[in-house]
C-alpha cells in the first residue's frame, strides 16, 4: 500500500505567490526561462534554472549553476520571500484550465515505495537528465520539482478534500499569465492529516507516475548517495497525487527532419502498405479516435488509419505511438530509437497543431504527425504490466507550478 506523509513546506508569503510561481524547469529552455523571469527577481526560475543569472557561456550543467541555485534559494529565504511551515501539513492544490478543474493532494511519497514498485513507472529515464536533478537536489538541499502521481479514485478521500475546500479559505489563489488558476489550501488539522494518511495506507495499493520520472529517480538516487548522512526527509520526495477521473492527457506529437532519402510520392506509397492514406487538404487534421494519425507534409494534411494487423491487443502493442514506430518511423524513415535519434523531435499538445505546421514551414522539419492521446487506463495497464511506454507518449495539462511548495531534505 502507498505511504505518504505531510511535510513542512518551504513556500512563498501570500503577497509573493504569483511572482514566485514558475512553470516547471523542464518545459522551458534556458533562453525562454531568462525571458520569462526578466524583471521579476522573485521568479522561482532563478532557482530551478539558475543559469539565467550567469554568463551565457557557462555550461548549464556546471557546478557553478547548482551553487547559484543554492545561493538564490538562500537569498529568497533571507528576503522573506519564502518561509518554512512550522508543522507538517498536507496541501490541496486545485488547477482550473479552460473551465475544467482538477484537484490534487500535495504530500511527500516514500522513496522505498518507488524502489519497490508501489509507485509505478511507465517511462525510461535518461542518465544525463537524472544527473542534472541529482546535482540540483544535493547542492541546494531542496526538491523543487513536483512529481505528478495518479491513483485510482477513492470516494472517501475525494469527499474529504472537497469538504475541506468548501470549509476553509485558501492560502493562495491567483490566475497565472497563461490563464490557469492556481489555488492552494493547507490541511493542518491533526485529525484530518491522520485520516488522509490512513486512507492511502489502507485503500491505495499503488500510485502511478504521470509526469516526473526523472525527478522521482533523482530523489531516490540522492537518498542512496547520502548513505549514512541520509536524513529522514531524504527518504521521501515531493509529489502531488491526483484521482484518475480528474486527469486530462493531451496528444504528444512528432516532427521529423527528412524523408530518409525518399521522395514524397515514394514515401506516401510506402506507408500505404500499413495505413489507409487520405488527403484532407490544408486544414490541420486532429485524430478522432485510436489508430488514426495526422500527417502534414508539403503544405497538405493527410489522415492515416492503421490497417488491421499493424497492432496487437497487449498494453504496448495497442498504443498508437507503437504502431507509428513499428509501421512507419522505423521501417520507412529509419528512426530506430526515438529517445536518441536527432532527426525526430516532440511537440506537446498544449502547443497545438499550428506548431507542427510552423516547424515544417520553417524548413527545420519536413513532416509532422499528430496523434490521438493515450488514455489514463492505457497508462495504468502498461505500468501494472511492468512495461514502459515509448518516449514522450503522454502530455498532461494543466501543469503544477514550481516554487509554491518545496520540500527540503536537509534540516
Amino acid at each position: 500500500m502507498a505511504t505518504i506523509k505531510p511535510f513542512k513546506a518551504l513556500r512563498p508569503q501570500a503577497q509573493f505567490a504569483k511572482q514566485v510561481a514558475s512553470r516547471p524547469y523542464d518545459v522551458l529552455s534556458s533562453a525562454e526561462a531568462k525571458v520569462e523571469a526578466q524583471g521579476n527577481p522573485n521568479s522561482f526560475l532563478h532557482i530551478t534554472k539558475s543559469e539565467i543569472d550567469l554568463s551565457e557561456n557557462v555550461d548549464h550543467y556546471s557546478v557553478s549553476v547548482y551553487e547559484k541555485a543554492k545561493e538564490n534559494l538562500s537569498a529568497f529565504i533571507k528576503r522573506d520571500v519564502l518561509f518554512r511551515e512550522n508543522k507538517d501539513c498536507y496541501y490541496i492544490y486545485q488547477l482550473i484550465m479552460n473551465g475544467r478543474t482538477q484537484t490534487g493532494l500535495v504530500a511527500v511519497s516514500s522513496v522505498k515505495d518507488y524502489e519497490e514498485g508501489v509507485i509505478k513507472k511507465h517511462e525510461f529515464t535518461r542518465p544525463e537528465k537524472e544527473q542534472d536533478r541529482i546535482n540540483h537536489i544535493k547542492t541546494s538541499g531542496a526538491q523543487t520539482g513536483n512529481v505528478f502521481l495518479a491513483y485510482r479514485d477513492v470516494d472517501e478521500l475525494n469527499t474529504l478534500i472537497e469538504n475541506w475546500k468548501k470549509a476553509k479559505s485558501p492560502v493562495y489563489d491567483f490566475i497565472a499569465d497563461d490563464e490557469i488558476q492556481h489555488t492552494i489550501w493547507i490541511v493542518n488539522d491533526d485529525k484530518s492529516i491522520e485520516q488522509i494518511s490512513n486512507i492511502f495506507t489502507e485503500k491505495v495499493p499503488a500510485t502511478y507516475i504521470a509526469d516526473g520520472h526523472h525527478r522521482a529517480a533523482s530523489a531516490a538516487k540522492v537518498k542512496n548517495a547520502l548513505g549514512d548522512k541520509a536524513t529522514e526527509a531524504s527518504n521521501f520526495f515531493l509529489t502531488t497525487l491526483f484521482p484518475a477521473k480528474q486527469l486530462h492527457i493531451m496528444d504528444y506529437n512528432r516532427v521529423v527532419k527528412d524523408l530518409n532519402g525518399l521522395t514524397k510520392e515514394t514515401f506516401l506509397e510506402k506507408i500505404g502498405d500499413k495505413f489507409d492514406v487520405q488527403s484532407v487538404g490544408s486544414e490541420a487534421y486532429r485524430p478522432e479516435e485510436l489508430h488514426q494519425f495526422g500527417l502534414y507534409i508539403d503544405g497538405t494534411w493527410y489522415k492515416l488509419t492503421a490497417k488491421p494487423g499493424t497492432y496487437t491487443e497487449d498494453p504496448i502493442g495497442i498504443l498508437d505511438i507503437t504502431i507509428l514506430q513499428d509501421s512507419l518511423l522505423d521501417p520507412v524513415l529509419g528512426i530506430k530509437d526515438q529517445r536518441t535519434d536527432k532527426r525526430i523531435d516532440f511537440v506537446g499538445g498544449i502547443r497545438g497543431l499550428q506548431e507542427l505546421e510552423n516547424r515544417v514551414k520553417s524548413g527545420e522539419m519536413q513532416l509532422a504527425f499528430s496523434l490521438y492521446p493515450v488514455t489514463i487506463d492505457q497508462l495504468f495497464d502498461i505500468a501494472d504490466s511492468g512495461n514502459v511506454m515509448p518516449p514522450k507518449s503522454t502530455w498532461f495539462e494543466p501543469k503544477l507550478r514550481d516554487g509554491l511548495l518545496t520540500h527540503l531534505i536537509y534540516d
